[in-house]
């Protein structure tokens, strides 16, 4: 059954083995990996909430994950139903990481099988827990620690003053990981407990800017941007088509290139090749760790 659904078990300090979870005391000894591994040793911003979340909420934490994506980091949830699942699904294209409660065969919720199948795709799902191990509640609060330990930092977009996300934040904090909190109408109940957060310390953010601002100066190996390789020769002449994707595709939030190609849907050679004509014509800005962005 493992190698028919593609899990790979991983330890700590091997490739697939997230590397800020594997420096925590508690840190599983083995993990069972499904999807892209070189995605899982990627920076990781994880974005919990409500299960019953409101549209506004689910909107703005797409647009989160989808910028956060954008500028190259992996985005991790729960795969729960509300915030989780909107999070997931902005950033499938940049690369997400689903953290199970149970076994990789058996997923909750179950309507949520599909969705896994697109995340797995273009990134990845973790599991402590071995094959046939179905969801029990204890299971959850033990599941939030990996996403938390994970991350560099956790996202809470709502959640009720007695919730899962709240549980998510203490471990993140206890664990020495940046807590932000998205702020709301008090009149909500569902933002009781981001607000509450906020009074208690946590990162008050309305943008994806808030999140990369406070997490850039603990960014270091081993999860450091990738650089992109500079040996690949540059493609002669891309065509207009190419050009007008990858323009469209760029825009004034960094976005690494590793994922430019991917969306591109072509050659990194071609990618480069317009990238650089944008350069020359004062339209383009390099960041660090490889990210682009358009001026």
């Amino acid at each position: 059954m493992s190698k028919q659904l593609g899990i790979h078990l991983v330890a700590p300090g091997e490739d697939g083995y997230p590397p800020r979870l594997a420096v925590l005391d508690d840190a599983p000894p083995l993990l069972g990996v499904r999807g892209l591994r070189d995605v899982l040793m990627r920076p990781v911003i994880a974005i919990v909430g409500s299960r019953n979340a409101s549209g506004a909420g689910q909107k703005f934490a797409g647009a989160l994950a989808r910028n956060l994506g954008e500028a190259g980091f992996v985005i991790a949830s729960g795969l729960a139903r509300g915030i989780d699942q909107a999070a997931h699904r902005a950033s499938i294209a940049s690369g997400s990481v689903a953290v199970l409660a149970g076994g990789h065969d058996r997923i909750y919720p179950p309507e949520h099988e599909d969705l896994l199948a697109a995340i797995i795709a273009t990134g990845g799902a973790i599991s402590e827990m071995p094959l046939g191990h179905v969801p029990r509640a204890r299971d959850f609060p033990r599941r939030n620690r990996l996403i938390s330990g994970a991350a560099l930092g956790v996202v809470v977009v709502e959640a009720a003053l007695r919730s899962g996300s709240l549980i998510t934040a203490r471990i993140a904090a206890e664990q020495g990981r940046e807590v932000f909190a998205v702020p709301g109408s008090p009149l909500d109940p569902r933002a009781a407990g981001t607000n509450d957060l906020i009074k208690q310390g946590a990162t008050l953010i309305t943008e994806a800017s808030d999140v990369i601002q406070a997490v850039e100066p603990i960014m270091g190996r081993p999860i450091e941007l990738r650089e992109p390789d500079d040996d690949e020769p540059l493609a002669p002449e891309p065509g207009a088509n190419d050009r007008t994707r990858i323009v469209n595709l760029l825009g004034p939030t960094p976005i690494l290139l590793d994922d430019l190609i991917r969306m591109a849907g072509t050659s990194p050679a071609i990618v480069r090749t317009v990238l650089l004509e944008l350069e020359l014509a004062g339209r383009l800005e390099r960041h660090g760790g490889g990210l682009v962005s358009l001026l």
